[in-house]
């Protein structure tokens, strides 16, 4: 009951026993016609499938095995198929691959070749299950809002976590989207001020003329249209946080205003005279080099030897491994039950596309385009089309230049890329181990550090081929 149940269609009663008693590792179910197949693939969940074409009441055709192949795709999307025909193989072949077979074998057909090419099936089916079961897992995360299982960022929270007790002013440096804010409330909510408010201003948002009487507030008559007092963003947060995003686009004026603060922790409101003493917190950050600026003059130079006593460098989410399926998977799950749909996740195709895409808008663009996708998947499964993301070519094709053949279907490309996809797929599960991916593909590291080079995958940051496995 332990073997791996492998549901055989074939309407060759002599063919399907041969199938049934030369296929010991399996459970073999068997199934005349599709009809019986549909019954038994909900009845039996089986993990592979060996279709044959020439069913009834068309034997000498194929429109019924393509029919019932159609059918147990619709039934469960994930399910390998793998296609057995003698007939017109070529055209055969190219439209199985097209309607979502796992592969072809031509009749007669080898038992031996069969045996190899259903365990490779039963091995993408694992991966599928372990898919799924790491998306529906609960996880952890050091950091309340924060997904991540990637070393570097982990490292960050750990930064976070430590540097939350005390308050020393932190700057953040990280690409747009990264997740800076998350980061500086989490400062804030794991230390003593957590009670007290956490105040976000954006000063790349927020015109010029505008941004002082924002962060310092003004007095009635400041200026023309300052019919009363106004309180600034420092005093909103006293007792708490100021976080102070893109602080980059601070004019001149105001990075004196700001330095003075952080001297002596006063400010003066717009047109006043009296120093105010307050207690805040300031986080700030920046997607700008501002070592360059303070070089230019653009950037007060006294004022980042202030900012930059602590900081924290935020990796990009192309730097961060399978963080983008871990992410992915995440914002789908929330975004179908917000929609009230049935998704059950992303095909092979959209998993590939994510991690080759190199998400310049980082964690932002990424969940604006899952949340966009689970609107308007029309299947159980996300598509690399409904994330408006282009599927990964094969090695072969970017080095010839070629596509993918007549309407796109080309069988060898098609495997090239399915085996792309399954390895990127296994680095991701792995968390970029290579001795563990080639554990769950079934291959030794050398024969993996071969595939990585020919479809031009680059080998996780750490993972230097050991001299004994490169012999």
């Amino acid at each position: 009951m332990s073997k791996p149940k492998l549901l055989v269609v074939e309407d060759d009663e002599g063919l399907a026993m041969q199938y049934k008693w030369g296929f010991p590792a399996w459970r073999v179910v068997l199934a005349g016609d599709r009809a019986e197949a549909e019954a038994a693939a909900r009845r039996e969940k089986p993990a592979v499938v060996l279709l044959d074409l020439g069913l009834p009441p068309d034997p000498e055709g194929v429109s019924e095995g393509f029919a019932t192949l159609e059918a147990l795709r619709r039934l469960n999307p994930l399910l390998p198929v793998v296609v057995s025909s003698g007939q017109d193989q070529k055209a055969n072949m190219l439209r199985a691959v097209a309607l979502g077979a796992y592969d072809f074998c031509p009749k007669p057909a080898d038992l031996g070749v069969l045996r190899i090419v259903l365990e490779r099936a039963l091995r993408l089916r694992e991966l599928e299950e372990e898919n799924q079961r790491l998306a529906a897992a609960p996880r952890t995360s050091p950091i309340q809002g924060i997904l991540t299982a990637d070393e570097r960022m982990l490292a960050v929270c750990r930064q976070v976590e430590r540097l939350a007790s005390v308050a020393v002013p932190v700057l953040l440096l990280g690409e747009s989207g990264t997740g800076k804010e998350a980061l500086a409330r989490a400062l804030h909510d794991m230390g003593p001020r957590a009670e007290k408010p956490f105040v976000a201003i954006n000063a790349a948002a927020i015109p010029e003329t505008l941004l002082e009487s924002e962060l310092f507030g003004h007095e009635k008559g400041a200026f023309t249209g300052a019919i009363r007092q106004v309180i600034g963003k420092f005093e909103q947060a006293n007792g708490g946080t100021l976080f102070l995003d893109e602080i980059g686009d601070l004019p001149l004026a105001l990075q004196a205003k700001l330095l003075r603060f952080l001297e002596e922790q006063t400010i003066e409101r717009l047109g006043g005279r009296t120093p105010i003493k307050v207690d805040v917190r300031l986080v700030s950050a920046t997607n700008q080099p501002l070592e360059s600026q303070a070089a230019e003059g653009r950037f007060r130079a006294d004022l980042l030897y202030r900012l930059n006593a602590v900081t924290i460098r935020i990796p990009p989410l192309r730097d961060r491994g399978q963080d983008v399926l871990l992410l992915a998977r995440a914002f789908l799950a929330r975004d179908a039950r917000e929609f009230g749909r049935r998704l059950r996740g992303f095909d092979a195709a959209a998993e590939a596309a994510l991690l080759a895409h190199p998400w310049p808008g980082n964690v932002r663009e990424l969940q604006n385009r899952v949340r966009r996708a689970a609107l308007m998947s029309e299947g159980p499964l996300v598509s690399a089309n409904d994330l408006e993301l282009a599927a990964p070519q094969t090695a072969e094709a970017v080095e010839a230049g070629e596509g993918m053949g007549e309407a796109g279907f080309d069988l060898r490309a098609a495997r090239l890329r399915a085996e792309r996809e399954t390895i990127l797929r296994a680095l991701a599960h792995a968390g970029g181990s290579l001795a563990q991916a080639a554990r769950l593909l079934g291959i030794s590291r050398p024969t993996l550090y071969t595939l990585l080079e020919t479809h031009g995958i680059a080998a996780p940051r750490g993972e230097a081929q050991d001299p004994v496995d490169a012999a």
